[in-house]
């Protein structure tokens, strides 16, 4: 059982990770070994509340299927060990982002001394234009 937070709890056999070749340069090596991690979990097998799930599809976006199974590519390393530990450790990010609760926003309104400070401004910019109007010279 894998520790997320206090609330969830993931059992390591829930994440199934399947090693491939990864595309891309890289010479021979990349045509020889499957380094590239690719990790897939059924989001259904956790109890997440409704809200943090839907969260989470939110930040999962094209990274998870119709069925709620998140797939997570990971092909930055040249080994299976580093790839297999980056993508588990994306996931828990991922998992992780869900489950905070943004703040709600408290409207607020501006203060006199803001408002003020604005119509100065815009009197002075009115000023500046209108002095720039062609000037009569009377005789």
């Amino acid at each position: 059982m894998l520790r997320l937070s206090r609330d969830l709890t993931i059992d390591e056999n829930d994440i199934e990770i399947v090693f491939v070749r990864a595309s891309g340069p890289g010479g021979q090596n990349v045509n020889k070994v499957s380094t590239a991690a690719q990790l897939r979990f059924d989001t259904n097998k956790i109890a997440l509340p409704p809200d943090a799930a839907q969260r989470l599809a939110r930040l999962a976006g094209s990274r998870m299927t119709k069925d709620g199974v998140i797939v997570i590519q990971a092909f930055r390393f040249r080994t299976q060990e580093r790839n297999r530990a980056d993508a588990i450790e994306r996931l828990f990010e991922m998992l992780k982002e869900a489950m905070v609760r943004p703040t709600p926003r408290r409207p607020t309104r501006p203060t006199l001394g803001s408002k003020k400070r604005r119509l100065e401004g815009k009197k002075r910019r009115s000023d500046i234009k209108a002095g720039r109007g062609s000037q009569r010279f009377d005789d």
